[in-house]
């Protein structure tokens, strides 16, 4: 993602009553490549920054680097970033429909994904007014034969089902709905203003009962906190009740911006694993091989006892049979 080009001040565009603010963010891209990020997709964030203000988020690094490359050209500029900058103060793309539209080649996508959502949350609260997401979404629709995914923790997804079914009959849509645990004590420890399980787990219902292709992804697991087999096989379980096609993990990660605000937590609500963390996670803050083995091995355990697909049984399965035939056809002579 790269900034727009002059001096001009951001707005601010609103302030919540307990302090936190909406700036514009001006742009250049809003897509951001596999070769910028390392992985195996494009990614879109409509916002950085996000009100949920999850202790183990991975994003704040972003938030920092927007924050202090925008310092000079704001005129609101006040105090240095810190940690919890990363939910008090949201950048708002409010430009994003309109750079998708001008800047997406579905030819340059190689056949990738386009994922929205994979550092803070496309559906946060700010989506209610400012509507980035929804206007992403309407561009896209305006294609054939993409491959788009959504990764969100809330129920305001459900709000653009019809927009999700109208892209449906046009390219492939999976929407991954974010969940930790079923403990909604555990949940508020760790992810302070995040909607609770059932509310995420109802949204999940109404997205499958619409005929969105949807499940759940569980991440992060948070080592000797929520990897233990009753917490994912309750959290799993809960998901095939509400219709869920599929169900997949990922372990925290440990970078050094997310140690500086989860350890504090970890320490204050868990201080018997302290010692532990020190010796799951290296030097990079990725958990150790043995580790991601055993949470794989568990995973697919549960996910066959259930009946439920993981992530790489779910894309072939979809790709099998989710898309409209006509689409095939159309990517088949590409």
């Amino acid at each position: 993602m790269r900034t727009a080009p002059g001096d001009r001040a951001y707005a601010v565009l609103d302030q919540r009553r307990r302090g936190t603010r909406f700036v514009s963010l001006p742009i250049a891209s809003v897509l951001n490549s596999p070769a910028q990020t390392g992985m195996e997709f494009w990614s879109v964030n409509p916002y950085v920054g996000c009100e949920f203000g999850c202790s183990y988020c991975y994003a704040r690094f972003a938030h920092q680097y927007v924050t202090e490359r925008s310092e000079g050209r704001r005129a609101d500029a006040a105090v240095p970033w810190s940690d919890d900058a990363f939910e008090r103060e949201i950048f708002v793309k409010t430009g994003a429909a309109e750079v998708v539209a001008r800047t997406l080649r579905p030819a340059r996508l190689g056949g990738r994904a386009v994922v929205i959502g994979t550092a803070t949350d496309p559906y946060q609260p700010a989506e209610r007014q400012f509507r980035i997401t929804r206007g992403v979404l309407e561009t896209l629709a305006q294609y054939r034969g993409l491959d788009i995914g959504i990764i969100t923790k809330s129920p305001l997804v459900t709000r653009d089902i019809d927009l999700l079914r109208r892209l449906s009959e046009r390219s492939r849509v999976i929407v991954n709905v974010s969940l930790i645990s079923t403990d909604a004590a555990l949940v508020r420890t760790l992810e302070p203003r995040t909607p609770m399980p059932r509310v995420r787990l109802r949204a999940l219902e109404q997205l499958v009962r619409a005929g969105v292709h949807a499940g759940v992804i569980v991440a992060p697991v948070v080592p000797g906190v929520t990897d233990d087999v009753p917490h994912l096989a309750a959290l799993l379980g809960a998901a095939k009740d509400a219709g869920a096609a599929f169900a997949y993990a990922a372990p925290l990660r440990l970078y050094a911006g997310v140690r500086r605000r989860f350890l504090p937590v970890v320490a204050q609500h868990y201080p018997a694993l302290l010692a532990r963390y020190e010796r799951a996670f290296d030097g990079q803050g990725i958990v150790t091989p043995a580790y991601a083995a055993a949470l794989s091995r568990r995973m697919n355990r549960l996910r066959r006892q259930l009946g439920l697909r993981g992530r790489d049984e779910d894309l072939q399965a979809t790709c099998r049979t989710a898309w409209p035939s006509a689409v095939q056809e159309e990517l088949a002579l590409a």
